[in-house]
């Protein structure tokens, strides 16, 4: 599967949330997530845009893997993710195993998040307001689709994008951001 994503920076979400709720979105409850990112012992994630993640959200857990971004106005990459079962127990395994294979910690990035569900110009979307501490504040716009789906997927972000007024366009991800304020 393909991850059609967009991000930009937004101090205030107050008109995006306005629009959602116009379009009948679904908010589900805010979140923490806390991402920790592993750079592999064969090649360097930051050079061959890549990276590797386990993600806690509440007592869940997912291992990541995000392929190099395929296209110029989106963030659309690979999107590989292995539930792992709940608790902190897995995702300390999970990182042992990164370990065990050579795999190095970069960093962890932690962000609130609130999440709406929707539908849109034909595709299932989410809308993420992420609150990323000293890097910022960004709305992701974001659509999970089969390869074949890729152009009417970059159009539904696209324009929803435009739709709810976001025009300050980030393509670094929050962990570049992160590492680029050390």
């Amino acid at each position: 599967m393909l991850e059609v994503e967009m991000k930009f920076r937004l101090a205030d979400w107050s008109a995006v949330t306005s629009k959602l709720a116009e379009w009948g979105a679904t908010a589900l409850p805010a979140r923490k997530d806390t991402d920790s990112y592993f750079n592999a012992p064969d090649r360097d994630f930051g050079q061959t845009d890549e990276a590797v993640r386990v993600r806690r959200v509440g007592t869940g857990n997912v291992l990541t893997y995000k392929g190099p971004k395929i296209d110029a106005a989106t963030k659309t990459r690979t999107e590989i993710e292995l539930k792992l079962a709940d608790g902190p127990n897995p995702a300390a395994d999970a990182v042992r195993f990164l370990s065990a294979l050579g795999y190095r910690p970069v960093a962890v990035v932690t962000k609130t998040r609130a999440v709406y569900k929707f539908e849109r110009h034909g595709f299932p979307l989410e809308v993420c307001l992420d609150d990323v501490g000293s890097v910022g504040r960004y709305v992701e716009i974001e659509a999970v689709v089969p390869p074949d789906q890729l152009e009417p997927a970059k159009v539904a972000v696209m324009t929803t994008a435009t739709e709810l007024g976001l025009t300050d366009q980030e393509r670094r991800s929050y962990l570049r951001l992160l590492l680029e304020k050390r």
